[in-house]
């Protein structure tokens, strides 16, 4: 087999777990959307930051709840090295909930930004980080009309302040400063994922 070839086997392999990770994620199916992971996986979200088995945890019991949150993927520039490999993946987010009593959806858009490895000749995640680029909030009902705390609203990311916004007003912790489009934040991991292509590890985690 040639390395042309075996590179897209690869890639192939490593985009059905970006989009098994969506729709099994999107479907409840939680005993596959495990699978997608390494044992050691873990994920960076607004409302969450921590191991995948504690996000998978957290994630069916808000679906179990009644959370809205579907997912939806454009598409994929992967690289690949040996047994190691950076995704990026276009993106979006949205999220349906009431707030002062009118249904509202928030669409945010960004790319996964994921890291792979081959253990044992099987491809798995092992740390997945949303980029979040723009986002709005809507009403579904067009004739409504939501206020929004301004002071609450600008206190978040300019990338993803209105999601942070209504998952705030729904009950969930959201902290820290994630990647935008620019700045800091998705320098660092720009460069995290450079470092471990070059079989470095991954420093950004804590420890």
């Amino acid at each position: 087999m040639t390395d042309s070839i075996k590179i897209i086997q690869d890639k192939l392999a490593i985009r059905e777990l970006i989009e098994n990770w969506v729709i099994w994620s999107d479907a409840g199916d939680w005993e596959r959307f495990e699978t997608v992971w390494h044992d050691d996986g873990y994920m960076s979200a607004t409302w969450f930051e921590g191991p995948a088995k504690e996000f998978i945890r957290k994630r069916r019991e808000g679906w179990e709840r009644g959370v809205n949150i579907i997912h939806s993927l454009g598409g994929s520039s992967i690289d690949v090295v040996k047994n190691r490999a950076i995704s990026q993946t276009k993106m979006q987010i949205s999220q349906r909930a009431s707030m002062q009593d009118v249904l509202c959806d928030v669409v945010c858009t960004g790319r996964f930004y994921d890291f792979f490895e081959r253990r044992k000749r099987r491809w798995g995640m092992v740390f997945r980080q949303p980029i979040y680029e723009k986002d709005r909030i809507d009403p579904v009902d067009s004739s409504k009309v939501v206020k929004l705390d301004g002071a609450l609203l600008n206190s978040f990311p300019e990338g993803y302040r209105h999601l942070a916004y209504l998952q705030t007003v729904i009950g969930y912790n959201v902290r820290g400063v994630r990647p935008g489009l620019k700045g800091p934040e998705i320098e660092q991991l720009y460069t995290q994922g450079k470092r471990w292509l070059d079989g470095d590890e991954l420093s950004i985690l804590p420890k």
